[in-house]
């Protein structure tokens, strides 16, 4: 057999970079969640594989060390490590594979199916820690993004690659207004991260909320509230690393995650079970450290596509100041408040308009919406302002013009408002209901009709005139 075509210097070459020497660490404690070992060099992020007995293998995180100790947090289960376990560095961090074929699919916080079909086809491997892009490539945002949402699209319009945060308690109607903007939306791709949920609430938000035209063109990131804090804040790493890549095949992706208030959770867990000391409510100051990082990832790109995030953030007690609610709404380009107050009143989407705000409407929204929105906006307040006193029957009709005008308006302005779970809204058609909304009223505008005057008055002003003397003259001014 010839060995002429071989190329025996570039084997040389690989031969001598070649690490031959396999370096073994082991397992000496574990502490809750976090896994100490020792022999074992690796940087911040890279992987470690830890043979259990008689089990498969544990894939584990390097999240910290002291000294020469690692400080390693599993992917999956610990049962089955024992002390002097084996622990092996695998090299690099862990990569998402990622390809079309994901669209329709449902995947853990590693990226792999768990709805029971074929595997995926792996086009790449991308980095789930990508650094964001650059302030000066960013594509301008000028175009805005239809969510079939009438509220959403006409009063705070979002543009393509906008980030927005939805404010809500639990309970409130967050996955339902979900499921309706990722069947109505016109994205080319979604992408769902559902991060720390129960695991009923994922089969029924896929089954209910998404339905079949939905997933169609979805992936959905799952990592439920029973699995492990690296891999809840895994998840959304994850699902991020997916919509850059559809981004970077010039689509338009929308990216929602519920929730950003678990992703911060999840942080905590780590942080505090490394060493990291607690600030504001327990959280450690990696918990918002992380925050613009992940968030900054979203928006345009210099190739044209772009990716709009859509980011629930869970309030503890309604509370729309919580550290978590108020540090993620000093980086997002806009934010949706639902209030409980609404969805009681059966109002849905139970979108408070009044403190809701979308940073970049007067860029991408039309000029006449603009304007409508803002005459519908004066409107709300100025019946809000006068709310107790309409409740109680106190307000005397007059002495406010703008809450005359909003009493008037309310009713056509509560239809506008909401909006059915089976209900789409296109665009174009929203525009003209909004601008129409405050035309003139017809009966208003129409030529005031003369009555015809009443008898017995024409009889008594005739009466009052023939004793004055002037008969005649009240007579024709009369008739």
């Amino acid at each position: 057999m010839s060995d002429a075509g071989f190329d025996w210097g570039r084997a040389r070459a690989r031969m001598d970079k070649a690490n031959l020497i396999r370096s073994l660490g082991k397992v000496t404690k574990v502490v809750g969640l976090v896994i100490e070992a020792v022999g074992q060099e690796a940087f911040i992020g890279e992987l470690c594989r830890i043979r259990s007995a008689g089990r498969h293998d544990v894939w584990a995180e390097v999240v910290g060390f002291h000294g020469e100790i690692l400080l390693l947090m599993p992917l999956g289960e610990i049962h089955g490590i024992r002390p002097g376990s084996e622990v092996v560095a695998a090299g690099r961090p862990f990569e998402v594979p990622v390809g079309r074929s994901m669209l329709g699919r449902v995947v853990n916080g590693l990226g792999r199916p768990i709805d029971g079909k074929a595997p995926v086809e792996v086009e790449a491997r991308c980095s789930v820690h990508r650094q964001p892009p650059s302030p000066m490539t960013r594509a301008p945002i000028i175009e805005p993004l239809a969510t079939g949402i009438r509220v959403i699209d006409g009063l705070l319009t979002c543009g393509k690659g906008q980030r927005v945060g939805i404010f809500a308690g639990s309970g409130v109607g967050k996955s339902t207004l979900l499921g309706m903007i990722a069947r109505y939306t016109e994205a080319d791709v979604n992408v769902i991260a559902l991060v720390g949920e129960r695991g009923r609430e994922v089969r029924e938000f896929i089954t209910k909320e998404l339905g079949e035209d939905g997933l169609r063109r979805s992936v959905v990131v799952v990592a439920t509230s029973n699995e492990p804090s690296l891999l809840r804040r895994q998840a959304a790493y994850v699902a991020t690393a997916i919509a850059e890549y559809f981004r970077d095949q010039g689509k338009h992706v929308l990216l929602m995650m519920d929730s950003l208030t678990r992703f911060a959770l999840a942080q905590r867990e780590i942080g505090l079970s490394v060493g990291e000391p607690p600030t504001t409510r327990g959280y450690p100051p990696s918990a918002f450290a992380m925050l613009p990082g992940l968030l900054e990832r979203a928006g345009t790109a210099d190739h044209g596509g772009s990716i709009t995030g859509l980011y629930t953030i869970l309030v503890e007690g309604d509370d729309m100041n919580e550290p978590v609610a108020d540090h993620a709404r000093a980086i997002l380009d806009g934010h949706i408040v639902l209030t409980r107050e609404l969805a009681e009143r059966n109002h849905y989407p139970p979108v408070d308009f009044l403190g809701s705000v979308s940073r970049l409407m007067s860029v991408v929204a039309p000029r006449e919406v603009r304007a409508a929105a803002s005459k519908l906006r004066e409107l709300l307040a100025a019946h809000r302002q006068a709310q107790d006193l309409i409740n109680i029957g106190a307000y005397v009709s007059g002495s406010n013009p703008k809450v005359d005008e909003a009493l008037r308006y309310m009713t056509p302005i509560e239809a506008f408002l909401r909006q059915s779970s089976d209900e789409r809204s296109d665009f174009p058609g929203m525009v003209e209901r909004l601008v129409t909304l405050f035309a003139p009223e017809t009966d208003a505008a129409a030529p005031p009709r003369r009555k015809k005057p009443d008898p017995r008055v024409e009889a008594s002003y005739l009466a009052a005139a023939s004793m004055a003397g002037t008969g005649v003259a009240a007579t024709q001014a009369v008739a």
